[in-house]
C-alpha cells in the first residue's frame, strides 16, 4: 500500500489495496494525501467515501504494519 497522501487538487487518484485480488472478494480503494485518506468499496465505487484525517492514518498504517489487533 502506498503512503502516499489526496493532493487535494481535482479528482481523487484512487488505487485499489495490493490485498484485492479480481476474484470479487473484499476489494477496498483509497486515495491518499498530506489531509488523510479517501477510503471506498472498489465494488461500489459510485457510493459513500470514508474520509479519515492524517493523524488516524498515519496510526492506522503504524497498526497494521507493527500487526496490532487493537
Amino acid at each position: 500500500m502506498s503512503h502516499a497522501i489526496p493532493s487535494g487538487a481535482g479528482r481523487p487518484k484512487w488505487f485499489k489495496s495490493s490485498y484485492s485480488n479480481g476474484a470479487g472478494g473484499e476489494c477496498v480503494e483509497c486515495d491518499v494525501s498530506g489531509r488523510g485518506a479517501l477510503v471506498r468499496d472498489s465494488k461500489k465505487a459510485g457510493d459513500h467515501v470514508v474520509s479519515i484525517g492524517s493523524g488516524a492514518w498515519r496510526s492506522f498504517i503504524r497498526a497494521v504494519q507493527e500487526g496490532s489487533h487493537g
